[in-house]
């Protein structure tokens, strides 16, 4: 299996290597959780495994969305046994793209590489993002194959040309949640979207500032516990509601505005 790379924009030559700030983990892996109990311990696991093996100081944010189940029982007995293990919490649910963007203003990594917690990727596989994060301001997975029910892969492909027509971009797999983005990148751009919306709205924003983007394969598997909500009609709804809005503003006043997080001075 090989990848496709999908540069946006030529990468310039004088991209900088990483360099770590005073007091910055050199990784954040962001996991937004909702409901997750037979799935966030296990993912935790894996996490912590893949950060030793990958980076030098890392940390992990876990966002509990509001679970009403035991997840945020079991995120908290993690925390207490692990100081590199964090949790931002909801009191109640606010969505995916509310808990995505919790989680990255609360991550601190020079890198931030979020994704889902319901086990459906390998984390090992991160690596292979990480092998290009010098030279790419966003290195995108993309799910080869896509181990989704037919009506999900239909919708998939029917939003992924929407986004195409409306502003140009060409990412095969949009909603794709195995993304390693550089921090000045992050810093630069704000995040609205609380929905679905979101992965499409950071790399369009991306992309608007001129971002360069790397695609690479990732394995993905079917999910085994919990329960999908990504192709829900109000979900979608709120989807489209928000990508409206999004083309909207670019129309109006091309580029996008900075937003620093909390960690941008440590």
């Amino acid at each position: 299996m090989t990848a496709n790379p999908a540069a946006l924009s030529p990468v310039p030559a004088s991209t900088p290597s990483l360099e770590l700030a005073p007091g910055r983990p050199e990784l954040s892996l962001v996991f937004p959780v909702f409901d997750e109990e037979r799935n966030v311990g296990p993912l935790i696991r894996q996490a912590l495994a893949v950060g030793e093996a990958l980076a030098r100081d890392f940390e992990i944010v876990l966002v509990d969305d509001g679970s009403r189940d035991r997840s945020g029982e079991i995120i908290d007995r993690w925390c207490e046994r692990d100081a590199r293990v964090r949790v931002v919490r909801h009191s109640d649910n606010s969505g995916y793209g509310a808990a995505l963007r919790s989680g990255i203003r609360g991550a601190c990594g020079e890198l931030v590489f979020f994704s889902d917690s319901d086990l459906q990727f390998d984390l090992d596989e991160l690596g292979s993002l990480l092998a290009h994060a010098d030279d790419f301001d966003i290195v995108a997975g993309y799910r080869f194959p896509r181990r989704d029910p037919w009506p999900r892969k239909a919708i998939a492909s029917a939003w992924g040309l929407l986004v195409r027509a409306l502003f140009g971009l060409r990412v095969r797999d949009i909603d794709c949640a195995f993304k390693v983005f550089r921090r000045p990148l992050l810093d630069a751009i704000p995040i609205q979207s609380i929905g679905a919306f979101v992965n499409t709205e950071m790399l369009v924003r991306a992309r608007a500032r001129g971002a360069t983007i790397r695609q690479v394969p990732v394995s993905h598997r079917p999910r085994v516990h919990g329960r999908q909500t990504g192709a829900h009609p109000r979900v979608l709804l709120r989807a489209l509601l928000e990508l409206s809005s999004l083309y909207r503003e670019l129309r109006r006043a091309p580029g996008t505005g900075a937003s620093t997080g909390p960690c941008a001075s440590r």
